[in-house]
């Protein structure tokens, strides 16, 4: 086996970085949450008293740290190298949540985030290369093409219909509410961020692309976003299981974000039949690992230990997939 190029080594090590950061920040964004709740109105809620929050706010920075871990881990190595290794804050974050939030995942749960990471790993791993950007002008004209257009016009449809119908009814007992505005959106944050990266490189390297109107669109789309983002993300932290909502959202937002990548940038045209048929795979891998996950999230708070010694385990009947049946697992009285 051929030496890693220190380059090589240094991606990865700031991907494994940016994993370690990201997974703990969703913990430590959870103890904020839980504190501004008990005090005040919670997230879920409607309520922002997590913004005066100390722990909330270590959470966001250590969360922004590892995203800019995971920026600069692309200028040192190929993405197929850096990308897959972004399942490791999953596995992170419930390990966290279950020693540190007392958040119980099951061993059938723990096969669930395995079976995700597998698949999303697999379809990082076959997913076609974009093809080589040199201006923010060459993003834009992507970006503007009908395919990504209707793709955008669909995805702010389908948000704004489940942030003014579905959230104010489901969104405390349907997780797929809140976590699915945070991916859709996220797809969209992603391109822009591409386009307000490569804006920043070029600028760096001598040619001004802020000088042009399409960059400051690019950073306006990605401010707009992630303020959205946010703000969802903290109504499903402070509602559901952190060890359920960290594998989920990885899954969609790496979906939505590889279905925008192969629209805008049109690589589907180089895919081969075995690749496709891969990648068709790897989805039936995240399908069956969300839906183990959802059905076992609740059967680890629910375990007891028997007159023999013996650990028994409850397992609600008719619990839906995707949904919260009950009150809040992180505000239950037993923990």
């Amino acid at each position: 086996m051929d030496q890693m190029s220190p380059d090589n080594i240094n991606g990865l090590i700031l991907a494994v970085s940016s994993s370690i950061f990201i997974g703990s920040s969703f913990i430590i964004k959870k103890k904020g949450l839980k504190k501004a709740g008990a005090s005040g109105v919670r997230a879920g809620e409607g309520g922002h008293g997590y913004l005066y929050e100390p722990w909330w706010w270590a959470g966001m920075i250590t969360m922004i740290v590892g995203e800019v871990a995971n920026f600069a881990a692309y200028a040192f190595a190929p993405a197929i190298l850096v990308t897959p290794l972004g399942a490791l804050s999953i596995i992170f974050s419930a390990v966290l949540a279950h020693f540190i939030l007392q958040e119980k995942l099951h061993i059938f749960g723990v096969l669930g985030c395995v079976l995700c990471v597998v698949g999303s790993t697999t379809i990082v791993l076959h997913a076609p290369h974009e093809q080589k950007i040199e201006s923010v002008k060459q993003v834009w004209k992507l970006a503007t093409e009908p395919g990504f257009l209707v793709y955008s016009a669909l995805i702010l449809i389908v948000v704004l219909v489940l942030i003014f119908y579905y959230a104010p009814r489901y969104g405390k007992t349907h997780m797929l509410v809140y976590v699915g505005i945070c991916s859709l959106m996220g797809s969209l944050t992603v391109m822009s961020v591409k386009a307000v990266a490569i804006a920043i490189k070029l600028t760096f390297s001598g040619m001004n692309q802020f000088k042009y109107f399409h960059a400051w669109i690019f950073v306006l789309v990605v401010a707009t976003c992630c303020v959205l983002q946010i703000n969802y993300l903290n109504k499903a932290l402070d509602t559901f299981n952190t060890a359920v909502i960290s594998p989920v959202y990885y899954v969609m937002f790496t979906t939505f974000t590889i279905i925008a990548s192969m629209i805008m940038f049109k690589d589907w045209a180089s895919q081969s039949g075995l690749k496709i048929a891969t990648e068709l795979c790897g989805f039936v891998t995240i399908l069956s690992g969300t839906f183990l996950l959802h059905k076992t999230k609740d059967m680890g708070n629910s375990a007891s230990v028997s007159g023999s010694g013996r650990c028994s385990v409850s397992i609600p009947r008719d619990t839906p997939v995707f949904t919260n049946s009950g009150s809040d697992p992180s505000s239950s009285p037993e923990k």
